[in-house]
């Protein structure tokens, strides 16, 4: 990498654009919530269907599945999490079409396929294969806690950190709701520093994008360990998802970095709300 790794701690190495990423298709997992709202009234209602039952979830594992998401312990959290406790009751009627939504201070619920994808990511890193699953995880970005749910499906540990105290407060009634608020630890805090406290972390995956990746992050990712996290590109109105991967040879570090799909998620922040 050319002026940016300058940025981080140790040396980054980068590689190219993925071969099995799309060549243009952008993901776009927060849209403009007026978007998010007109989706909303054009869709139909699922038929014959309650939220609550696992076939309508199981239709949208499907629908993934279709699309390309093939983890299937990524497909089987998805089956297992009601993306409607998540949403506005408003709203919940959409909650499992492949759409993003609004959930209060300017900010959506990821669509399906996007979060499946930054996960099956986290699942493809060669600790997490070699484990069967993402281990010690930190999330940046809570927002209403459904990613959340999904990795503490996957993990052994989850802590996730929110600067938005009311999306903060939203997203622990809304674990508390399912019973699941004691598989991931909620903390009210500043993401672009991580959480120290709680490192090293086997995986590390981010829902907000900012220039570059923060330091915090890298000196809290564990030798072995996969970070997950969209990024600006520089000097143009857009971002990447990129990954990174903590490799240590000969007890030195090496970021090892790798470009997918574009991305549009909010800009990630600092301080607390």
């Amino acid at each position: 990498m050319s002026e940016k790794s300058r940025r981080f701690p140790l040396p980054l190495e980068k590689v190219g654009k993925s071969p099995n990423a799309p060549a243009r298709s952008v993901l776009m997992p927060q849209r403009h919530l007026r978007e998010a709202a007109l989706d909303a009234q054009r869709s139909a209602a699922p038929v014959g269907l309650g939220l609550d039952s696992a076939q309508v979830r199981a239709r949208m594992v499907q629908r993934l599945r279709a699309e390309g998401l093939s983890d299937e312990r990524v497909l089987d959290a998805f089956g297992h999490v009601p993306r409607h406790a998540f949403v506005d009751s408003a709203l919940a009627i959409q909650a499992y079409e492949d759409t993003a939504l609004p959930i209060g201070l300017g900010q959506t619920i990821s669509k399906p396929s996007v979060v499946g994808r930054m996960l099956a990511l986290l699942m493809q890193a060669q600790g997490a294969r070699a484990r069967g699953h993402l281990g010690k995880v930190l999330e940046i970005g809570t927002g209403c806690g459904y990613q959340a749910a999904l990795l503490a499906q996957l993990g052994q540990a989850v802590v996730t950190v929110e600067r938005l105290r009311l999306l903060y407060e939203r997203a622990l009634s809304n674990l508390e709701a399912i019973g699941m608020a004691t598989r991931a630890r909620l903390v009210f805090a500043d993401g672009m520093l991580g959480h120290a406290p709680g490192a090293p972390y086997d995986s590390i995956v981010a829902a907000a994008g900012g220039e570059d990746i923060p330091s915090a992050w890298l000196e809290q990712l564990a030798p072995g360990g996969r970070l997950v996290a969209p990024m600006a590109v520089p000097g143009a109105n857009t971002q990447v998802l990129v990954v990174i991967d903590h490799q240590s040879v000969g007890g030195a570090s090496h970021f090892i970095r790798s470009e997918h799909e574009g991305v549009l998620f909010v800009p990630l922040k600092s301080g607390v709300v």
